[in-house]
């Protein structure tokens, strides 16, 4: 299970990730992608060009965390466009495979 604080910061990689990386590999892609951010207790997911398997690499004080989702049937939806940081609303969506026709707030803070 995974637990997601509510301000938690989560980049989603645009490209596909060879699903062979791990811990070095994926830090590399981080760091390349999104300086300065590697250590900063944000969420990283990587998705594989089939959209089927989904690594994700968090910082957690002391090492790296990394969890891995492969799906048995289906893909992770591609309807999140370009956006490269996502909410935990969206992100929850995503793990759980819903497919978003729009995402609407009531109010903003």
């Amino acid at each position: 299970m995974i637990t997601v604080p509510g301000n938690a910061r989560l980049f989603l990689c645009q490209q596909p990730m060879s699903m062979r990386k791990s811990f070095e590999g994926l830090s590399k892609e981080v760091e390349h992608l999104f300086p300065g951010e590697l250590l900063s207790g944000a969420f990283f997911i990587f998705l594989n060009r089939h959209r089927d398997h989904m690594k994700i690499l968090l910082w957690d004080k002391d090492g790296f965390i990394i969890w891995y989702k492969r799906l048995e049937k289906g893909t992770f939806s591609g309807k999140w466009g370009s956006e490269v940081s996502l909410d935990r609303r969206a992100f929850l969506m995503l793990l759980e495979g819903i497919t978003p026709k729009r995402l609407q707030t009531r109010f903003s803070l």
